[in-house]
């Protein structure tokens, strides 16, 4: 018991002290949330990616073995929450959503953090690639999702080349491999860049979190948060062993599928209309219980 309340209090507490300034500022100030979240997408974030990657260098098999991971775990998680669907004989529209949040998980603003205090940096550098790689698909698979079917393929193409820390992987991947550093300058400003990352990111989960203010279809929202809560350290930790994952690279999968549901997908819930009071209930909802869960698996992970 001692090491689970350990674990809350430095690995978890903090992560919910900083979201929790954010969730007071959003209910108090409502500040621009979309303007911030921008912010952290198109520049702190990627800089974050590249500086990890860059200071951490990922074997080709090691890099494989990760993206094999997390298409898989977002596979298989997708296939389960589809099986619910059908069990509870939901509508086509809220199929989409269970779908939703189920499928894609918050690896950047939580998951990351939580990495970055349990494991440190070169936990974030193996976790980064589970981000990525669902980000790629939240803006293709994830639009599709929330027009029911109806998206463009080539749009869903040209989302994906929008997200800017694909290029940040693979800018830090080529430099690796052909030796590249940056000049002092710009390293320190990637650095700094890097450095404000994970703070920002947690602050935007509270604000964007504080846009909540009733729970709609509670069964089935408790049906989703429990079965993205329970089954996503369950896929990570049997896909891990399946694909020979240890060390860091294990710690930084298993805790990156362990995460709820990714705030995303509520914009995502707006923009197209896709049940948005059920997607954004589901995020607020398994984002308060993930303490209890993600506080275990750590546990897990540090034995």
């Amino acid at each position: 018991m001692s090491g689970l309340l350990d674990i809350l209090v430095h690995n978890i507490a903090p992560i919910f002290l900083v979201a929790g300034a954010g969730f007071i500022l959003g209910r108090t100030s409502r500040p621009d949330v979309s303007s911030i979240s921008r912010l952290t997408f198109y520049v702190l974030s990627p800089a974050l990616v590249f500086h990890t990657l860059l200071s951490t260098t990922l074997s080709a098999d090691e890099l494989g073995r990760l993206v094999i991971f997390s298409l898989t775990a977002i596979l298989v998680s997708g296939l389960l929450a589809w099986a619910l669907a059908r069990a509870l004989a939901l509508s086509q529209a809220l199929t989409s959503a269970f779908l939703l949040v189920n499928l894609f998980v918050n690896g950047g603003n939580y998951g990351l953090s939580v990495n970055q205090l349990a494991f440190g940096e070169a936990a974030v550098a193996r976790a980064s690639i589970y981000y990525v790689c669902s980000t790629v698909l939240v803006y293709t698979v994830g639009v599709y999702l929330a027009t029911r079917g109806h998206a463009d393929p080539r749009q869903a193409f040209v989302n994906a080349l929008k997200v800017p820390a694909l290029y940040a992987v693979l800018l830090a991947v080529t430099a690796n491999l052909l030796g590249w550093r940056l000049p002092q300058p710009l390293d320190m400003a990637v650095r700094l860049l890097a450095q404000a990352a994970v703070p920002l990111m947690l602050l935007v989960l509270g604000l964007q979190l504080a846009r909540t203010s009733r729970i709609e279809r509670p069964g089935t929202v408790a049906a989703a948060s429990i079965l993205r809560l329970a089954s996503g350290p369950l896929i990570g930790l049997t896909l891990a062993a399946a694909l020979g994952l240890t060390g860091l690279a294990r710690q930084a999968a298993v805790v990156e599928a362990s995460m709820p549901p990714a705030v995303i997908t509520t914009i995502l819930a707006l923009e197209y209309g896709v049940e948005p009071g059920f997607i954004t209930s589901t995020v607020f909802v398994a984002t308060l219980l993930s303490p209890i869960s993600v506080t275990a698996v750590l546990a897990l992970l540090k034995q």
